[in-house]
């Protein structure tokens, strides 16, 4: 049996930025995306600690510090807003009892 586990978080990063006039997705830093072992176009979901809104796109890399709201994903938080970032993966139940995901706290991004 295959079970989804969460493969890596990116907690508390704050949003610098908002572009509504976008495709859609969320761009963050390309150093804490490959610290949490996050690829480019790779599936997330998002979590705004300040409204409570949860959504679901796609992770774009951005430049040092950066944390964007792209296209209608920037209508659910504004500049400031602290997010968890999650990616998931599936893996069978024997795997899961040895998984540890990746974590990367961001303390004043």
């Amino acid at each position: 049996m295959y079970r989804k586990v969460l493969k890596s978080k990116i907690h508390r990063i704050k949003v610098k930025n908002k572009n509504l006039n976008y495709e859609g997705s969320i761009e963050i830093d390309e150093d804490i995306l490959k610290q949490a072992d996050i690829l480019p176009y790779e599936i997330v979901q998002v979590i705004n600690l300040n409204t409570g809104a949860r959504f679901e796109t796609y992770a774009i890399e951005g430049e040092k510090g950066d944390c964007s709201l792209q296209g209608g994903a920037a209508r659910l938080g504004e500049i400031g807003d602290e997010l968890l970032i999650f990616s998931y993966e599936l893996m069978d139940s024997e795997s899961v009892e040895h998984h540890t995901p990746k974590i990367v706290y961001c303390s004043n991004t």
